[in-house]
C-alpha cells in the first residue's frame, strides 16, 4: 500500500463517493502564500548498467546531454569505461533529434550489444531493439501490441526474455488510476505473460499460458529454463500468493516447485543450476522487497533460510562465480551490501552507509559477471544522486551532472529510541534556518506500507516532498516504526493483527525522544502520511489530541469496509490472520472510525478519485464522521488519480494545502 503499481476491481461505491464529495477551496494563509525557496533542477537516473565485462556503462539520462534546448529530455547514453576522455554516445533508434520514450536496457553477455525499450516506430508503443555496444545503428526485433517490459538476455546470447501484456485497457498496477468497472464485474483480468525473442532474427514466442499472471523471471545459467513468480487472476492482487515456477524453453510446460507462505521475490539461478535463489518475508506492496534469502533445489523441495537471524532487510541478490550470494540490504534506515554464503550461511559485510543506494531499480546495483566491478545511483539528504563505479564499497563518482545543486532544508540526523523491547530508528530535519534559541512546529512524516522504510534520498520537486517544510521553517520527523524494513523480520512482523498499536507506541516514543532532546514546541506538533501513513495519521488522531493538525493521504478509516473496497485485498490476510469474514474482530479492533468520537484534531483528507488501493470512500467515511461531529475537516478528492498523484498541479495543489492547513493549525513560524 505505497509508492508501487498493481490493479483490481474498482467499485460502484468509488464513483458514488467521490461524486458527492466537492473540493471545498478555502483562501491560503498569508504565511503559506510565501513561495518556498526554489530547488535547482536535479537531474536523476535510470537503468544504469555496467556491462559483464566492465568495459561499457549504459544508464538513462534526465536531460539530453546533447541537447542543452531539450534540458528534461530523457535519454539513453553508453561510454565506454575504457576511454574516460571520450564523450558518451547517445542510444537511439529514433533520428537522434528527437526524444522517444526509451528506457530498459540490457546487456548481452558479452557486453558487445545493448537491449532496450523504444516507442520511436510508434509513439506510446515500446518496441525491443538492439544496438551494437561501440558503434552503429538500432536494430527493430518485435512488432508487439500492447506493454512491453522486463528485459532478460538468456546466458547463451540467443534470445532476450520480455514480460507482455497484450492490449491492456489501462496502465497495469493499483496506484494507477483504476476507473471504475461497468456491467460484468470481475471478468476484465489482464494478464502478464513471459515471451522470448530471437536476438538475431526477431521471432517472438510466447511461453505462458494466457491465465498466468507473471511478475518476475531469471534465465538458468544453460538457458533451457526460466525460473518465475507468478500467479492465476488479477495480477494486481495476487503477487501475494505467487508461486515459484520452473519452465523448460523447449516445451513451455511449467512446473510449481514452492507454494510459499509469504511473499516471494527476486528469483535468481545459482551459476551451476543447482539452486534457485530468492527473497522471502511480509511485503506489503510488490516491488517494495525486504525479508529474508532462501535458496530451494531447482526440482523443488523445501526451502532453506540463509538468513535467519539477520538484522536488516535484504531486498535484491545475485550469485557470484564462487556461489556466494552477493546482496543488497536496508539497514535502519541506511543502505548495505553484502554477501552470503550457500553452504555455510555466513554473511559478510561488504559497505553500509547513511544513503540510499539503486542502479537497475530500487535498492539493487549493477554487476560485472566475475563481480569485481558495480554501477549504482547514490545519494543522501545532503548529496544528489550521481551514478558511482567500482569494486563495491570503493567507488568513483563517474557523474557530476548535480555539481550546481545544493540542499534547501536543514541538515538530518539519524535518532534511536526505545520502544517497548525495540530500538527504534528515525530522521530528523532541522529547519533550514535553525538556531537553538527558537522553538520549533514538528511534523512527523509516516511512510506507507507498512512494509518499507525512509531512507536518505535527496528530496525534489516529487509527489509529496516534505522536506518543503524545512524551508517553512518546522522540523519534520521520519519515524521508522515496528512494521518497517531495516532490522529484519522479526521487527518487520511485529505490527502482525496489531495494526495502529505497536506502530504508534514507536511514534509516540520517538516524539519523546525529540521533544527531549531538540527545542520543538511540544504545542506545535502534526503529523501526514500517504498510504498506510495516511492510516497512521487517521488512527492517531482517534488515539491521542497531542497532534495539533492532521493531513491523512490516501488513508483507511475502517479494516472491516476496506476489505470489500480495495483492489488489493489478499495483502490483508498476513497481516491480520485471516479474511475479515472469518476475523471480523481483528480488523475492527485496528478501524479509525470506531474510535472517532475521540477526535479533536483538525484534519485535512486527501485522496485520488480512482484510488483501488486507498479507495475514496475511506476517505469519505473519515471526513463524514468529523464533518458531523463538528470537528474542522477538509476533505479534497484528486479527479482521475490513482493512489499515486501523477498531475503536476495536482502535486503541486497537495503542497500548497498541506503548507497552508499546518501553516494555520501550528502557528508557523519560529518562535523565541
Amino acid at each position: 500500500m505505497s509508492e508501487v503499481k498493481r490493479f483490481a476491481t474498482a467499485l460502484f461505491i468509488l464513483a458514488l463517493a467521490t461524486s458527492l464529495v466537492q473540493a471545498q477551496q478555502r483562501p491560503a494563509t498569508k504565511e503559506s502564500q510565501k513561495p518556498t525557496q526554489p530547488q535547482a533542477a536535479v537531474h536523476g537516473f535510470r537503468d544504469v548498467s555496467i556491462s559483464p565485462d566492465g568495459r561499457y556503462l549504459a544508464w538513462l539520462g534526465s536531460r539530453a546531454q546533447n541537447d542543452p534546448s531539450k534540458p528534461h529530455a530523457q535519454a539513453l547514453y553508453v561510454t565506454d569505461l575504457h576511454s574516460p576522455t571520450k564523450s558518451p554516445r547517445r542510444v537511439t533508434a529514433g533520428d537522434g533529434k528527437t526524444y522517444p520514450a526509451e528506457h530498459s536496457v540490457a546487456w548481452s553477455p558479452d557486453g558487445s550489444q545493448l537491449a532496450f525499450l523504444s516507442d520511436a516506430a510508434k509513439k506510446g508503443q515500446l518496441q525491443i531493439y538492439i544496438v551494437p555496444a561501440v558503434s552503429g545503428s538500432a536494430r527493430k526485433l518485435t512488432d508487439l501490441h500492447g506493454a512491453v517490459n522486463d528485459l532478460h538476455w538468456s546466458p547463451d546470447g540467443k534470445q532476450i526474455g520480455y514480460l507482455f501484456i497484450e492490449n491492456p485497457p489501462r496502465v497495469a498496477g493499483p496506484t494507477a488510476a483504476v476507473p471504475p468497472e461497468t456491467g460484468v464485474i470481475g471478468k476484465k483480468v489482464f494478464e502478464q505473460r513471459l515471451g522470448i525473442v530471437d536476438a538475431s532474427g526477431g521471432h517472438t514466442r510466447t511461453l505462458t499460458p494466457a491465465d498466468l499472471y507473471v511478475y518476475e523471471y531469471a534465465w538458468s545459467p544453460d538457458s533451457s529454463r526460466i525460473a518465475a513468480i507468478a500467479a492465476h487472476g488479477s495480477g494486481d492482487n495476487n503477487w501475494y500468493i505467487a508461486q515459484l515456477y520452473t519452465l523448460a524453453v523447449a516445451s513451455a510446460q511449467m512446473k510449481s516447485i514452492l507454494k510459499p507462505a509469504m511473499q516471494i521475490a527476486v528469483p535468481c539461478w545459482s551459476p551451476d543450476g543447482r539452486d534457485i535463489a530468492f527473497i522471502g518475508g511480509l511485503m506489503s506492496d510488490e516491488g517494495v522487497i525486504g525479508g529474508d534469502i532462501f535458496t530451494i533445489a531447482a526440482a523443488g523441495g523445501t526451502p532453506r533460510n540463509l538468513t535467519p537471524d539477520i538484522k536488516a532487510s535484504p531486498c535484491w541478490l545475485t550469485w557470484q562465480p564462487s556461489g556466494r550470494i552477493l546482496f543488497t540490504e536496508q539497514i535502519e534506515g541506511g543502505s548495505g551490501i553484502a554477501t552470503v554464503d550457500r553452504a555455510t550461511a555466513e554473511v559478510t559485510s561488504l559497505w553500509t552507509g547513511g544513503e540510499s543506494i539503486a542502479a537497475e531499480g530500487r535498492n539493487r546495483i549493477s554487476v560485472t559477471h566475475d563481480g569485481k566491478l558495480s554501477a549504482l545511483v547514490r545519494q543522501s539528504f545532503h548529496q544528489p544522486p550521481e551514478i558511482w563505479t567500482g569494486p563495491v564499497g570503493a567507488w568513483q563518482a563517474f557523474s557530476h551532472e548535480n555539481a550546481h545543486v545544493s540542499p534547501r532544508w536543514g541538515k538530518v540526523e539519524s535518532l534511536h529510541w526505545k520502544s517497548d523491547e525495540f530500538t527504534v530508528q528515525g530522521w530528523l530535519m532541522y529547519p533550514v534556518d535553525f538556531r537553538e534559541d527558537r522553538r520549533y512546529p514538528l511534523v512527523v512524516a509516516v511512510h506507507g506500507g507498512p512494509a518499507s522504510q525512509v531512507q536518505p534520498s535527496f528530496p525534489s520537486s516529487r509527489f509529496f516532498d516534505v522536506s518543503q517544510f524545512s524551508q517553512k521553517g518546522y522540523c519534520v520527523f521520519f519515524p521508522n516504526p515496528r512494521g518497517s524494513y531495516g532490522q529484519g523480520e522479526k521487527f518487520t512482523r511485529a505490527n502482525v493483527k496489531d495494526f495502529g498499536y505497536g506502530d504508534l507506541r514507536d511514534i509516540l516514543s520517538g516524539v519523546d525522544e525529540v521533544l527531549k532532546k531538540h527545542p520543538v514546541d511540544e504545542n506545535r506538533l502534526g503529523i501526514t502520511g500517504w498510504s498506510y501513513g495516511g492510516y497512521m495519521t487517521m488512527w492517531a488522531v482517534t488515539q491521542t489530541n497531542r497532534f495539533r493538525a492532521a493531513v491523512a493521504g490516501a488513508g483507511v478509516a475502517n479494516w472491516q469496509s476496506y476489505y470489500g473496497q480495495n483492489g488489493i485485498d489478499q495483502w490483508l490476510i498476513p497481516y491480520f490472520g485471516a479474511s475479515v469474514y472469518d476475523d471480523p474482530a481483528v480488523y475492527a479492533r485496528s478501524s479509525p472510525i470506531n474510535f472517532i468520537k475521540r477526535v479533536k484534531t483538525p484534519t485535512l483528507i486527501l485522496v485520488g478519485e480512482y484510488d483501488v488501493e486507498c479507495p475514496a470512500p475511506q476517505s469519505y467515511e473519515f471526513w463524514h464522521a468529523l464533518k458531523t461531529l463538528g470537528v474542522p475537516a477538509e476533505f479534497v478528492v484528486y479527479p482521475k488519480e490513482g493512489h499515486g498523484i501523477g498531475k503536476p498541479e495536482h502535486q503541486r495543489d497537495i503542497m500548497k494545502r498541506m503548507l497552508a492547513w499546518f501553516d494555520k493549525y501550528l502557528e508557523a513560524g519560529n518562535k523565541p
